[in-house]
């Protein structure tokens, strides 16, 4: 049976990175090291180890990760899928046991979504992991949450809480998996606690099954003053309309952006996770009056 002691994170002080951290330390099982760009001033809680490291070299990462059991990258979706690969092959360089990419998102597994334009990075960064772990005894889980359910209403991406014409895609009644992001760093330490049953797969994750209607009726309950009129936007004519502008060379955030909400909303791209992996990571799926106080939360911040 392997065990998993020695954790080295990437991207601690990030929106995700940070609560992975925190549950790392809170389990108590883990000693973890946070990677930091050199020259960065961000900074992390005691008693974890600092190793400030330069993404571009890797012997630095190799040196930085030696004694390590797991490297977990939390970087963000912007950053080039070079720099991911670069950990990635430092962490086989350094016989690193599990390797956990910064996948924690839509099913790029599925077959209509890794064709989304969108993905092309997370593909890459896939694509070279999986080459990589054939020649090397690194093993690799991809965790695969769908939607972050509290991001996604803070900054107005699953609903828009900031007017009170929100977009719905498709007719809104469309289900789709949805995941806060303390739920995903539970589901890291989950992951490392079951090294043998989720070597070399991706593990799927939710918190609860919603729709954007059942949000818009949870907003309209609780603000019985305001008068809500979504906007409802077809999602195979969006979809289109962003292949021919990438057709014709336009790769602009909104036309980009689009392919998201085609991935979370659209049938047979995958926003709905079914099965999960929930019970053997631990993750007990959130109430209706959970999911309404949550939103209620975020609501209030508009």
């Amino acid at each position: 049976m392997t065990t998993i002691k020695y954790v080295a994170l990437a991207g601690a002080t990030g929106n995700l990175g940070s609560k992975v951290l925190d549950a790392l330390l809170k389990s108590g099982d883990f000693v973890v090291t946070a990677l930091k760009r050199v020259g960065s001033e961000t900074t992390v809680p005691a008693p974890v180890k600092v190793v400030e490291v330069d993404y571009d070299s890797l012997d630095m990462l190799k040196l930085a990760l030696e004694g390590q059991d797991a490297v977990i990258c939390a970087l963000g979706m912007g950053t080039d899928a070079s720099v991911h690969n670069q950990l990635i092959d430092a962490s086989i360089a350094a016989n690193i046991k599990r390797f956990i990419p910064s996948e924690f998102a839509f099913d790029v597994k599925n077959s209509l979504a890794r064709r989304l334009p969108i993905f092309e990075n997370k593909l890459k960064v896939m694509e070279h992991l999986e080459e990589k772990i054939r020649k090397s005894r690194m093993t690799y889980t991809y965790i695969i949450n769908s939607a972050f359910l509290d991001w996604g209403l803070q900054h107005n991406f699953i609903l828009d809480l900031s007017q009170c014409n929100p977009t719905i895609f498709g007719s809104g009644d469309e289900p789709f998996s949805t995941t806060t992001m303390a739920t995903a760093a539970k589901a890291v330490v989950g992951v490392l606690k079951h090294y043998e049953e989720t070597s070399n797969r991706a593990v799927y994750i939710q918190d609860a099954v919603v729709s954007q209607n059942m949000l818009l009726a949870i907003v309209k309950k609780h603000t019985p003053g305001k008068a809500w009129e979504p906007v409802h936007v077809d999602l195979a004519e969006m979809k289109a309309e962003s292949d021919a502008a990438m057709q014709k060379g336009t790769y602009d955030l909104s036309t980009l952006y689009s392919y998201l909400f085609v991935a979370l909303f659209a049938e047979g791209f995958g926003g709905l996770l079914e099965p999960t992996d929930n019970e053997l990571l631990g993750i007990k799926e959130m109430t209706r009056d959970e999911i309404e106080d949550l939103v209620k939360a975020y609501l209030s911040l508009n």
